[in-house]
């Protein structure tokens, strides 16, 4: 089976175009199939507290009422998705830029209200790999956004860590997958003021250890529940760290593991 590599980049990438510019450029040169699945929770924050729009959060999730949703839908599918296309494009890799809606490639449905009302935010239950395998096959490289649908005609937020994920378990059944989620940090870091203090491989019982001491917190439990979700579902490595260890191999970064 071939290899594939579903990379997620996060906002603070996405928010810095030197950052953004050395990822894309690095990113067309890799020669496996290959999919992009980015956020912009901090952009889509900006945007809404410029225009009156409350930002609230749990546990790392975003709230996402109607007005929220409308910022979500216009910063991740259009402004950022569109930039990001078209700056591959410019490195002369064939893109194109997808929700979830578009050829109804991933389905959600609208997370419970109890015990936390999230809003209009989507749990994914179903990816369409006909659809991502045949724009691979023809060397159109998929780069997906944080909006997907519940076929009824509603768009939702959904975590973007979540949709890499997804997409990556779906396609295990026909490639050797691996998941790299890039963000600003070094990997996972046992103290977040100390970027060298890399926890450079942890593994389920480690996980749930780090996070019971509360090393782990906050927007990097939902991070690692998909990492290990992924890796509890046939994908075969999930890594963490900067865009560097896409194309360094000896930079160090925090490598994933059941056992």
């Amino acid at each position: 089976m071939k290899t594939i590599k579903i990379i997620k980049i996060g906002g603070n990438i996405v928010n810095n175009k030197k950052t953004l510019d050395i990822f894309l450029k690095n990113f067309s040169e890799i020669k496996t199939p290959k999919i992009l699945v980015h956020g912009g929770g901090k952009l889509a924050s900006e945007l809404s507290k410029k225009i009156g729009i409350p930002v609230k959060m749990i546990d790392g999730r975003r709230v996402t009422d109607a007005n929220t949703l409308d910022v979500a839908t216009m910063v991740y599918a259009g402004k950022i998705n569109k930039n990001i296309v078209a700056q591959l494009q410019s490195n002369k890799l064939n893109a194109i830029g997808l929700s979830g809606t578009d050829a109804n490639t991933i389905t959600s449905i609208q997370r419970p209200s109890t015990p936390i009302d999230f809003g209009f935010v989507g749990d994914v239950i179903k990816v369409n790999t006909s659809i991502i395998e045949l724009l691979l096959k023809n060397n159109i490289t998929p780069v997906f956004c944080a909006i997907t649908h519940d076929n009824n005609g509603n768009l939702l937020n959904t975590n973007a860590d979540t949709i890499a994920s997804e997409v990556a378990i779906a396609l295990a059944q026909n490639y050797v997958t691996e998941l790299y989620y890039c963000f600003e940090k070094n990997g996972v870091l046992r103290n977040v003021d100390q970027s060298d203090s890399i926890i450079e491989k942890i593994n389920l019982k480690t996980y749930l250890k780090l996070k019971k001491e509360q090393i782990i917190s906050d927007g990097m439990i939902p991070k690692l529940d998909n990492c290990f979700h992924a890796l509890k579902n046939k994908v075969l490595k999930v890594n963490i760290g900067t865009i560097d260890m896409i194309t360094n191999s000896q930079k160090k970064h925090t490598s994933l593991h059941l056992s």
